[in-house]
């Protein structure tokens, strides 16, 4: 009686959703009440490892108790006075972000598609006004793969059907080359009116790619030769997931803060989101110097909640626990851990092909097609043994963990993987 009931429950609300929200998700049949660090329980209780951290937004873990305090303080004295006046938080934390990452200037926005777009406006009016490109003929290269968000302008450049078929006209000015081809990059850099090359230095969403590793450095000294901007989406690689601060850091795991907090492939622009606040507000970031950032002039670009009070004080927050905690550290630890661990399970399995990543940003890749339904149905095994995960691209399932999981949790959860793995 007790089973029909609890799965009632989280049918009736999945049912609420299908009935008056937008078909625009494809969720796993679970249905989350509550968060604590790496956990989540469903409607009926039942306790789950989180493994995908909000898309890597939950890297300081669930609800933790600096930021969500943060919020409930700011919340409690001002929420927004729009950029029409001056607030007694937004200089504070502009101060600490650009020290914190080794920028002159931030410009506050509140997702991550909209740093994206930001970046795109900063680095053409860049192009028009310091490089001396040809008015409107502003070109940007992207990659092949590339996940950089869901507007109108960033699905012209999608290389997936599903982000940009019947959504066009598109907006022009973008050339697409393969991930992780330096050769292609430099013969593109070449074109005329070039003025950027935007790239994600890991692919998430596409299946978790690592490029080479000399792939960014090298993009970032062809972009200097080329007089073009290096801009790094650094949404979802940020802020502690692949084992530094940034996954443009290289092997730096950011332990302690330092002077120079970016010695491996600094960007010209820097784009940042979802951790950005430990996931428990929209808080988005574009970081550049001075003479980048003084292209923009008042009333050329904005957003009425960007840097809005909660934001400024929830993101300081999120950012300190990332150092306090050693966040960085943790996850190349733990990352290099997780992976040996799957390494021995895909030798006595036909099922996983291999895994790949950096940090705690990784993927196991299914003996399957991406047509198939293997990892969809894996995942969903995982869950009735307690372990959230999702595939992304048909056969690939990414595992993403809050930064703040343990060793023995996470060995907890290499056991969940590998007998639901053995079992299925």
């Amino acid at each position: 009686m007790s089973t029909v009931m609890e799965s009632n429950i989280s049918q009736e609300i999945i049912n609420l959703e299908d009935k008056h929200g937008a078909h625009n998700y494809h969720p796993l049949p679970v249905v989350l009440a509550k968060g604590e660090g790496v956990y989540v329980w469903d409607v009926d209780g039942k306790k789950y490892f989180d493994f995908l951290s909000a898309y890597s937004a939950v890297n300081q873990g669930h609800c933790h108790p600096k930021i969500t305090q943060a919020l409930i303080d700011q919340a409690q004295t001002l929420a927004l006075t729009s950029r029409a006046f001056y607030n007694d938080s937004l200089g504070v934390y502009e101060k600490y972000i650009t020290e914190y990452f080794g920028f002159d200037k931030v410009l506050p926005m509140n997702t991550g598609a909209e740093a994206v777009e930001t970046a795109i406006k900063l680095a053409r009016k860049w192009g028009y006004e310091k490089k001396g490109v040809v008015e409107n003929a502003a070109k940007i290269i992207v990659c092949e793969g590339n996940f950089h968000g869901r507007t109108t302008t960033i699905v012209s450049f999608s290389s997936d059907p599903d982000a940009n078929n019947n959504f066009g006209p598109f907006t022009p000015g973008f050339i697409k080359i393969p991930y992780n081809d330096l050769e292609a990059l430099e013969n593109a850099l070449q074109q005329e009116n070039v003025v950027a090359f935007l790239v994600e230095p890991i692919q998430g969403e596409a299946g978790v790619f690592v490029p080479n590793e000399d792939f960014l450095s090298s993009a970032r000294e062809l972009c200097t030769t080329y007089k073009s901007l290096f801009i790094a989406d650094e949404v979802q690689t940020g802020i502690a997931r692949t084992g530094s601060l940034l996954a443009v850091c290289g092997n730096c795991s950011c332990e302690n803060k330092c002077e120079k907090q970016i010695t491996y492939s600094t960007p010209d622009i820097l784009i940042l989101g979802k951790a950005l606040s430990g996931g428990v507000y929209p808080v988005s970031a574009v970081l550049a110097n001075n003479h980048i950032m003084d292209v923009i002039k008042p009333g050329q670009h904005g957003s009425t909640f960007g840097g809005n009070p909660i934001a400024a004080k929830v993101a300081i927050a999120a950012l300190e626990v990332v150092l306090e905690e050693q966040l960085a550290l943790n996850a190349r630890k733990l990352g290099n851990l997780f992976r040996a661990e799957m390494n021995r399970i895909i030798e006595s399995t036909d099922l996983i092909l291999k895994v790949r990543g950096k940090g705690l940003l990784n993927a196991i890749i299914v003996n399957d097609t991406e047509e198939s339904q293997t990892a969809w149905n894996l995942c969903v095994a995982l869950k009735e043994n307690g372990l959230l995960a999702k595939p992304t691209h048909g056969n690939i399932i990414r595992f993403a963990p809050p930064l703040v999981i343990t060793e023995s949790q996470l060995m907890e959860c290499v056991a969940i993987i590998e007998k639901t793995i053995r079992e299925f």
